[in-house]
Formats: structure tokens, sequence, C-alpha cells
């Protein structure tokens, strides 16, 4: 178990019974789907989880794994969804951020009375309060438990791309553009599973 250098996140921003976090994973990614998640906490998780939870992108491998497993126990209700490269292409990726968040509000077993979202952009999902918190993965357990989720869930999807296409390196990668990822791009072009109008793809598109 890692050792704290911090204090743990906060319980809740609002007042509200069901407070529900939201993120999402993938934005930045040259390949696969964006990916959200939806959690509603218990008002008193777990010691374990409440000190261990964090951003997941202050997490390593096995602690975001350990962290899935408590969540998707302890979570009064729970939800992923994602939106494929095709529907991003067509309405941009903060707009299909947000449409993943929202099909992750709508799967959930329970209906909250509030909405937290990570980042400063959303929209309204029905009549439902909410406050957008930048970084609010590192501020409340709820967002924090959303990413968690939404880079698990995501992660394990891009394994099985992987599997039909190897080149791509997206064992390692997750679909992000590095080195090996970007050459491999200039070898082989896109696949389906690339996002067509990112800048790096859309180039390399012409060429094959």
């Amino acid at each position: 178990m890692r050792k704290l250098s911090r204090e743990p996140l906060a319980r809740k921003f609002s007042e509200a019974q069901l407070e529900a976090g939201c993120d999402e994973a993938g934005r930045g990614c040259l390949a696969g789907p964006v990916f959200a998640a939806a959690v509603i906490l218990p008002h008193n998780p777990s010691d374990e989880l409440s000190s261990l939870l964090d951003d997941s992108k202050k997490t390593g491998i096995a602690l975001r794994n350990k962290l899935r497993r408590l969540i998707e126990k302890e979570a009064l209700a729970f939800a992923v969804a994602m939106v494929e490269p095709a529907e991003i292409d067509k309405v941009n990726i903060l707009n299909a951020s947000i449409l993943a968040m929202h099909r992750a509000l709508e799967n959930l077993a329970l209906k909250p009375d509030f909405i937290v979202v990570d980042g400063n952009r959303f929209k309204p999902f029905g009549e439902i309060p909410y406050q957008c918190v930048v970084k609010g993965d590192g501020k409340y357990l709820s967002v924090a438990a959303a990413s968690i989720l939404a880079k698990t869930w995501r992660d394990a999807h891009m394994l099985k791309l992987h599997a039909e296409f190897p080149a791509y390196g997206w064992d390692k990668n997750k679909g992000y553009p590095t080195a090996t990822h970007l050459s491999a791009l200039q070898t082989h072009g896109p696949c389906k599973h690339h996002r067509l109008s990112y800048a790096p793809v859309r180039q390399l598109r012409l060429s094959f």
C-alpha cells in the first residue's frame, strides 16, 4: 500500500443525498473511444477506499485496478459509457466527452440529486443541478472514483483493440500519440478505430 502524502479527498461537494461524480478518459487519444463514468458513493465509504482514492493520473496500474474493484463493490451506483471514434469525428471531442458522461448518468441505477463534473465544461443533464470543478478528480471522492473507472474500463477496451490491430502498440500507449504510435501510423496508416478528425490522423489519411 502506498504511503499517503496528502489528506483524503473531500467526500462531497454538495449537501445532496445522492451526489454523482463524473469524469472521462481518452480525450487526447488518436484512437479508440472516449469513455466516461458516473459514480454515486455511499456517505461513508470504507477507510481503505477513502484513503487510496485519487486522480487516476496519479495512480499506477496495480492501484487503479484495486480501486476499480473497491469502487464497484462499494458504490451505491456506477455506470460507464463510451462514444466511438466515428461519433467523435462528427460532434468533436468536447461534445463527445459530455455525451459519454450523459450516457453514463442515464445508465445509473439511482438518479442523482446533484452532479459534480471534472473540468470546466458540461451541459445540463435534465433538471439535475451540477457543478464543474477543475481538477475535481483530485478533490472529491466520487469524481476520483469516476476517473478510475473511466480509465480502467478504457484501458481494458484498448487491450481488446490491440489484439485486433497489434501494430499500433495500444497495449502500451492506449491510443495516445506516443512516438511508437505515430511511427506505426506513418508505416501502416490509420485503421477503423482511429479518430480521423484529429490532425495527425487526418494528415496521414490523405497519404493512404
